[in-house]
């Protein structure tokens, strides 16, 4: 499980550093297209294929590619970081929003052209040449009820890889294919699998031919950063604590069930309900239950499951579940679940008062659909996102133990 999770999480940092190199080429175009990119003297020297960092401030600012100079400088840094530019005489390290040179490595050969910046080369290659064919194998396809794009059988680019000589072997091409999936470039739809010769689907994770706001980019470092927090919180679960500010009690607060350290279920007195469900999954898998004050009790947030399936063997035949529709309809404060787990999703926490106690909703219960879409092959975090971004009344499809 570390290694599965420690390769996404690698897969994850390239795909990143992919879309950098992707956003920073099509800057590097503008700015040669618009003359900002050119030969400048400076202390009687000509530096060729330069920008002045203040004009190019001034440029992104203008073309609200940044909303403020210092997002522009922080765009930036990150793509001085990623050694997309750099100073001329790379005696900085640092970008100054002010008259200095600065050149992209591109321009005056002195990119890093590495294995994996060769890799993302070879996948942008075959990516544009797939895309380009009238009858491309990257369609648009259907897994379990959810759609992907550029998806793709991974058999089906096998044969396209030695039809187009793009492989000398089944074997190669199939290493190819797994070098690919290593670096962030495709993937399984369902994050679940690694790359086979077969029938399973898979997808381009970048879709080269996409226009990048460069503010895209602080977002989704942003965001790569926050997963690989919650991956790493989630692959240590069972050893991490979790946190809880409880205050003394009082007439008219609630408890909620959560797993504490030992195998039991504990009451844990709370304050305001609303806090426990309108957030998304934090805290060693858990969403921040409640903002409250005073003394700390430390929880270790075990998983409610006294084992863990997969997907496959809740549908077996005989499998020992029964299935439930459940129509929770949210009140004021929300609704009242926690969910957790990376595929299926199962419920790991009811709030007793809540409209999802009301509705039936248990812990044990794994997701099969939310509001009629299937959730069955999604992590929490996704089905998290549909409930909070869906109606105020949620219609759920859940599988409960027969026991």
């Amino acid at each position: 499980m570390e290694g599965t999770s420690s390769t996404r999480r690698k897969a994850m940092a390239r795909q990143h550093k992919g879309e950098v190199m992707i956003a920073g080429e099509q800057l590097r175009l503008r700015l040669h297209d618009e003359k900002l990119i050119k030969d400048r003297r400076y202390h009687l020297r000509t530096y060729p294929n330069c920008f002045v960092a203040q004009e190019l401030i001034d440029w992104l600012v203008s073309h609200k590619e940044a909303p403020d100079r210092a997002t522009a400088v922080c765009l930036m840094q990150h793509l001085m970081d990623h050694d997309i530019i750099h100073h001329v005489c790379d005696k900085r390290s640092v970008l100054k929003d002010a008259k200095l040179l600065y050149r992209f490595r591109k321009d005056d050969g002195t990119f890093p052209f590495n294995t994996e910046v060769k890799i993302f080369m070879r996948g942008q290659q075959l990516f544009e040449h797939l895309i380009g064919e009238k009858d491309s194998i990257l369609q648009l396809r259907q897994e379990h009820g959810v759609a992907y794009q550029r998806s793709f059988p991974g058999c089906q680019l096998i044969d396209w890889l030695l039809q187009n000589v793009e492989a000398e072997s089944r074997r190669q091409a199939l290493d190819l294919c797994r070098t690919l999936q290593e670096n962030g470039i495709i993937q399984h739809v369902a994050k679940k699998h690694d790359f086979f010769d077969s029938g399973l689907l898979y997808q381009f994770c970048i879709n080269f031919r996409r226009r990048r706001r460069l503010s895209e980019l602080l977002n989704e470092s942003e965001q790569h950063n926050e997963e690989v927090v919650i991956s790493t919180q989630e692959d240590n679960h069972l050893e991490s604590p979790f946190v809880l500010h409880k205050s003394q009690p009082q007439e008219g607060r609630i408890a909620f069930q959560l797993v504490g350290s030992s195998k039991d279920l504990k009451q844990v007195t709370s304050g305001h309900r609303g806090s426990l469900y309108s957030s998304q999954l934090h805290s060693a898998g858990f969403p921040p239950f409640v903002q409250l004050t005073s003394t700390s009790v430390i929880c270790n947030p075990k998983s409610v499951l006294r084992r863990s399936y997969t997907c496959e063997e809740l549908l077996a035949p005989g499998a020992p579940f029964m299935k439930k529709v459940l129509t929770v309809i949210g009140d004021d404060l929300a609704w009242g679940f926690v969910v957790r787990g990376m595929a299926p999703c199962y419920v790991q926490a009811v709030d007793p008062g809540s409209p999802a106690a009301a509705a039936g909703v248990k812990v044990r219960q794994f997701l099969c659909q939310v509001n009629g879409q299937c959730v069955l092959y999604l992590d929490y975090r996704t089905v998290s996102r549909l409930v909070m971004t869906g109606p105020c009344t949620v219609v759920l499809e859940v599988m409960e133990p027969l026991e």
